[in-house]
């Protein structure tokens, strides 16, 4: 299955709107103002995947103990973001690994506890749960169990994740609620280029374990003006991406294109003032905006991929009813993936697409 994808996925070209199945929305840039920026000599235009490949080029460069692996890597990885980085670096720094994601996570907790930098490739999301308890047993509890003596904090996993168009059972799912059950780990999902640079060169240089979850059907979606130079986006800050007065729309990843359009919507036909943030990072969540923006709405709307059952969005409904539970005009709703297996043909009927979005902001309001 994982060949069968290579080749169509090393045919998708950058372009300037995204495409699915289930609808057509407009890809929207990042305008996150909480970016900070240090030596930054100008802009280029990337796309996702060359945003990553930049941030990985940018750490290899300044840190000599960095190591970039996984499966496929050294010649680029199945989709290409560490492409060209092995003839730069070397073989001994960038390397493919054997197909044992276990393996993988073991090797890089082995060599981050040592004093190395590693960034580990897990290739799809879908095939990381080999690699959880090396994740969540070791790697999350390392600092803890040893009173602060030892650590991996030196540790990022990336992971592709999510629904692509075609990707079925094994190459679909968003599996990031089981890692934020999980104290002692980092977990963001970036939504465009600028974000995912800044949150991957974030997560390297922190103290902590970290797993970037990155939408695959963003890696060539669309191009962003990305700093060439050296720069992070904070962890733990979700971003306000649209004001709003009516409705609290919240998402991550590439949902979070679905609910800028819906929001536009809303607003054009309805007449509803929808407020939308990309919650960014999973582990810590960002309550602060999260609570403030339900108090002054009273509405809100959760949307991801993942089964609607035990997925994060539980926890933001839950923590939202305990502490804004007197502003809140209606119940917390949750428009998610379905209980069931990641189907293949049945995928548009699956995914929380903008009509169902919209069903959910007009039921919410006439409450």
């Amino acid at each position: 299955m994982r060949k069968s994808l290579w080749t169509l996925i090393n045919t998708l070209k950058p372009r300037t709107t995204v495409q699915w199945s289930r609808n057509h929305f407009t890809y929207y840039p990042d305008k996150s103002p909480q970016e900070v920026r240090s030596n930054v000599n100008g802009t280029e235009k990337m796309n996702m995947v060359q945003a990553i490949n930049n941030a990985m080029d940018l750490v290899l460069a300044q840190d000599k103990t960095a190591l970039l692996f996984g499966e496929d890597v050294g010649f680029g990885g199945v989709f290409r973001c560490s492409v060209n980085l092995r003839d730069k670096y070397g073989k001994d720094r960038v390397f493919n690994t054997p197909l044992c994601e276990q393996g993988i996570a073991g090797f890089a907790i082995g060599v981050a506890s040592v004093g190395s930098t590693a960034i580990a490739e897990i290739q799809f999301a879908d095939y990381i749960f080999p690699a959880f308890d090396q994740i969540v047993n070791e790697a999350a509890k390392y600092r803890y169990r040893s009173g602060g003596m030892f650590d991996c904090g030196s540790l990022t996993f990336r992971v592709p994740c999510g629904a692509v168009g075609h990707g079925a059972l094994y190459h679909s799912q968003s599996p990031e609620a089981y890692f934020a059950h999980t104290p002692g780990l980092k977990v963001v999902v970036p939504r465009g280029p600028v974000k995912a640079k800044g949150l991957l060169l974030a997560c390297i240089r922190d103290p902590n374990p970290c797993i970037v979850f990155e939408p695959k059907t963003l890696y060539r979606a669309a191009v962003e003006e990305v700093p060439t130079g050296d720069y992070i986006s904070e962890l733990g800050k979700a971003d306000v991406l649209r004001k709003g007065k009516d409705v609290t729309l919240i998402a991550w990843g590439t949902q979070v294109h679905v609910l800028l359009e819906v929001a536009e919507i809303a607003k054009k036909e309805f007449k509803i003032d929808c407020e939308v943030i990309d919650l960014v990072s999973i582990l810590p969540w960002d309550r602060d905006t999260v609570f403030n923006s339900a108090k002054k709405t009273g509405r809100v709307i959760i949307s991801h991929e993942a089964p609607l059952t035990q997925g994060f969005g539980a926890e933001l409904a839950a923590s939202i009813q305990e502490k804004c539970f007197l502003h809140l005009e209606a119940p917390v709703k949750r428009i998610c993936g379905w209980d069931t297996p990641f189907p293949h043909v049945f995928e548009p009927f699956y995914l929380p697409d903008k009509y169902r979005c919209l069903t959910a902001i007009k039921d919410i309001v006439n409450y």
